[in-house]
């Protein structure tokens, strides 16, 4: 299911290949954030010729609207979306607890109003397993407690403790479940992937014991959670360094969420294969464009590779420098910056699909390079 291809001689840093039913995968790798079942601002079309490989998408959102039974009925998320790649769905738990109006955790998992029309929900590990596998993911999250840092120790021993229970139920279900469909249909090599989530905020032993927790329980790769949610960035490299030495190293690695350029690059030096992040079209929204300064060197570098440039600063109204002069997409070569931030100024929707191209371009870019930097 998965191999390393490479092994950098500096770093943790390692090149694989991730084998999912919808194709292989290589690593490391950018997840572009498909949360409702699409990429905000641009079509599949698009993201057919960044080619990423695999979407991201979110489980709340999806069972709140449209809903498991629809995008079953419809298909399946894949053909819902016209996608035939890899899907990784998370357990929705992160957004239950950043958006729902009112929650409550027990040992039976989650009850929680929609942020959308305060309807009541009950989630359990094994509710969030079943849509998951409803919808057609092909790597699937168990439900974990996202808690935001700073946290107190006997919070997070709780959390952790909780973490990992719902973390057995789910696997439990799902390979139950797993069964079910290949007695029915499918051979054992065309199942899902599932993944359990590492928590503990920056208390070492605390991620020690959920690692250990997890590895005991046995799953097809492990996550890192519960950073980016607080801590600064020092604390964050830190925790992810210690984690990073407690998984094991035959299965991938994914840290949840991150983050900046910078942040990533410094990721895969501490042995991370997946990555996935709002930061390229939440940007893009609000008009940073992603370029770079330096494209080579990656892992050796200790200066800033990149620049985010504010294309609706008032500088920008007579630049008549292409949007992204390399870019694979002739609207990013062929309009200027200028003509961009017109396009801002008059709150034109095609400014945000401009730069969330050329953000995810940029992303993508990124790991293409770490990949050769590594081979």
């Amino acid at each position: 299911m998965f191999k390393i291809v490479k092994q950098d001689k500096s770093s943790m840093a390692r090149r694989g290949q991730l084998k999912t039913r919808k194709g292989i995968i290589e690593t490391p790798f950018f997840m572009p954030i498909a949360t409702k079942g699409g990429v905000k601002s641009i079509t599949i079309e698009d993201m057919e010729k960044l080619q990423p490989g695999i979407l991201l998408s979110n489980t709340y959102h999806l069972m709140l609207r449209p809903g498991e039974k629809e995008i079953k009925k419809l298909g399946g998320l894949h053909k819902f979306m016209n996608w035939d790649k890899p899907i990784l769905t998370d357990s929705g738990g992160f957004q239950v607890f950043s958006l729902a109006k009112i929650r409550k955790l027990n040992k039976d998992g989650v009850v929680f109003r929609s942020h959308l029309d305060g309807s009541e929900y009950r989630l359990s590990p094994e509710d969030a397993i079943r849509i998951q596998m409803a919808i057609g993911s092909d790597i699937m999250m168990v439900l974990d407690e996202c808690v935001e840092l700073p946290a107190k120790r006997e919070y997070l021993e709780k959390s952790i403790e909780l973490t990992s229970y719902w973390a057995k139920r789910c696997k439990e279900y799902f390979e139950s479940q797993s069964r079910k469909q290949e007695n029915k249909k499918t051979k054992k090599q065309n199942r899902a992937l599932l993944f359990g989530i590492v928590q503990g905020g920056l208390e070492k032993d605390l991620r020690k014991k959920s690692a250990d927790d997890l590895m005991a329980i046995g799953f097809d790769g492990y996550a890192i959670g519960g950073l980016a949610v607080g801590e600064t960035e020092a604390e964050m490299f830190g925790a992810l360094k210690y984690v990073d030495e407690l998984l094991p190293k035959d299965k991938p690695r994914y840290l949840m969420g991150v983050g900046y350029p910078h942040q990533i690059v410094e990721a895969v030096k501490n042995g991370v294969d997946m990555f996935d992040c709002v930061i390229p079209t939440r940007e893009a929204r609000h008009g940073r464009l992603y370029v770079w300064k330096k494209k080579t060197g990656l892992l050796k570098t200790k200066t800033k590779f990149y620049d985010t440039i504010n294309v609706k600063a008032q500088k920008f109204q007579f630049d008549k420098k292409p949007i992204n002069k390399n870019s694979q997409f002739p609207e990013l070569r062929n309009h200027t910056r200028a003509y961009l931030r017109q396009l801002f100024v008059n709150e034109d929707q095609t400014a945000q699909r401009l730069v969330t191209l050329n953000n995810l371009e940029f992303y993508l870019d990124l790991m293409k390079q770490l990949r050769k930097e590594i081979k």
